[in-house]
């Protein structure tokens, strides 16, 4: 009988239940309830909801047969800010959002670390749901096998700053470390030369006030180079200063020195220099040769050595970048008179004697002198002519006849030449000229000669009108 009531017990239950569909974050499960409202159904599930989740019937909504309840959970952020550490839950689509959900201020000069990335608080579309599967499976539900694990998301507080940027002075509101982060986050410019206080690198505090100094741009055009940069200076002077151009007195700057600076002022500099040339005309001396007839013949003795005459010309040359533009002649002097070099050569003549290949001469010069040989063959005249074997005196062509130049050794001389014998000085040739001597032979016994003799010139001397005192140094003679 017992069991028949509580088989008629079970049979009413399941005929008086509602029949009730319920969604959550996309799984769901079809159940059935005898709970007239939707908030005792969604207890009776074990779905603790909050403030910011989505239900799809209102929680004093009667259950009816065929309902769908759809529940949509909002993400778990766990916040740290302001010193605090909360967990909340948002369907916020921005940091900002989610963090005013928790009744928390926040502005837009503040910024928001996700998971360590920090980002402007109202970017949208960067909250991903982070979810997790539970480490069981017996679930009464489906949607207990997805178990959320809370955001993490930091406040980073802007800290609120005075800028004076050329004298405008404003505020700004930032989260940065230093004076230089914070002025790049502002969008603030900041060109090379412009001078900032405190310096970029140092760290930013409340009530920090920033002075930036604005640089002026200017351009340079010297020494083939053209310099764009930025200057603190007032001047045009002081900008090439700053800039470390230097200048010389004749530098032409345009425009001056003095003139104020202003944006894209372009300066540009002519190099002057001037030069001091002097040029010197040289005038050589001359050498004049006046006889002593104290010194032995052949021998000299510097007299004068003379002196070159100098003749100067100073010239101022301008020059503009390394281009010649004047030249102006400034004076000519004569710095120093030329004097005459003076030698006296000997002409006292004395008798000398040596004995050379077995025989004792007396001569009265001797003179090193280049020796070749001829015959009446060998000296270019056609056996034909009336002329052919004659010497220049008219005698016979034999040994013992030399061929001069009358002006170093007078004709008819004797002479003796060591390795040829005595010779008499007869014959002349257009090739026998200063120190050369011509040995003659016969046809029939000629020696060829080419090499430096002495040539001994034998007593008695002849007349003085006839000697040539100062011998010609050609051919050279060989040290």
């Amino acid at each position: 009988m017992g069991s028949i009531i509580f088989a008629l017990l079970i049979t009413i239950w399941f005929l008086t239940a509602h029949w009730v569909t319920v969604r959550v974050d996309g799984l769901e499960t079809t159940l059935r309830t005898h709970r007239h409202h939707v908030s005792t159904l969604l207890m009776d599930v074990d779905l603790n909801l909050h403030d910011n989740d989505q239900v799809s019937v209102a929680g004093n909504a009667p259950i009816r047969s065929g309902m769908v309840i759809t529940v949509t959970r909002s993400p778990l952020y766990r916040l740290f800010v302001d010193n605090r550490d909360l967990t909340v839950s948002s369907m916020g689509r921005t940091p900002a959002q989610v963090i005013r959900d928790a009744g928390i201020a926040i502005n837009s000069f503040d910024r928001v670390a996700i998971n360590g990335n920090v980002t402007s608080p109202d970017e949208e579309h960067i909250l991903p749901t982070v979810t997790k599967k539970a480490q069981t499976y017996a679930f009464r539900y489906p949607w207990e096998a997805i178990q959320q694990e809370p955001l993490q998301m930091r406040v980073y507080r802007a800290i609120p700053i005075s800028v004076s940027d050329g004298g405008l002075t404003f505020e700004i509101r930032t989260t940065s470390q230093t004076v230089g982060e914070a002025l790049r986050e502002a969008k603030i410019t900041i060109f090379r030369g412009d001078r900032v206080e405190p310096k970029l690198g140092n760290p930013i505090n409340t009530g920090l006030k920033i002075y930036i100094e604005r640089s002026i741009p200017v351009s340079v055009a010297v020494d083939g180079r053209y310099i764009k940069t930025r200057t603190l200076a007032q001047r045009v002077g002081d900008a090439l200063t700053d800039i470390g151009i230097g200048l010389t007195g004749l530098d032409q700057v345009t425009p001056p020195l003095g003139t104020k600076l202003y944006d894209n002022i372009e300066i540009r500099i002519n190099r002057r220099q001037e030069d001091i040339e002097v040029e010197e005309d040289i005038v050589p001396y001359e050498t004049v040769f006046v006889p002593d007839t104290n010194l032995l013949i052949d021998t000299q003795q510097m007299v004068n050595p003379g002196a070159e005459g100098i003749t100067r010309e100073r010239t101022r040359v301008l020059y503009e970048d390394g281009q010649e533009i004047s030249q102006v002649v400034e004076d000519i002097w004569v710095a120093q008179e030329p004097a005459q070099r003076v030698i006296a050569y000997g002409q006292r003549i004395v008798p000398n004697t040596i004995e050379i290949e077995g025989q004792q001469i007396s001569y009265w010069r001797r003179i090193r002198m280049l020796a070749t040989s001829y015959s009446a063959n060998t000296a270019g005249v056609s056996p034909d002519a009336p002329w052919y074997g004659k010497t220049y005196s008219g005698d016979t062509m034999r040994k013992g006849i030399v061929a001069i130049d009358p002006s170093v050794i007078p004709l008819r001389t004797r002479v003796y030449v060591p390795g040829y014998g005595y010779g008499d000085a007869l014959d002349t040739g257009s090739a026998i000229r200063a120190r050369r001597i011509d040995l003659g032979f016969d046809d029939n016994n000629l020696e060829l000669w080419n090499k430096w003799v002495d040539v001994y010139l034998l007593w008695p001397p002849p007349p003085t009108y006839q000697i040539t005192w100062v011998l010609p140094n050609w051919p050279r003679v060989p040290n």
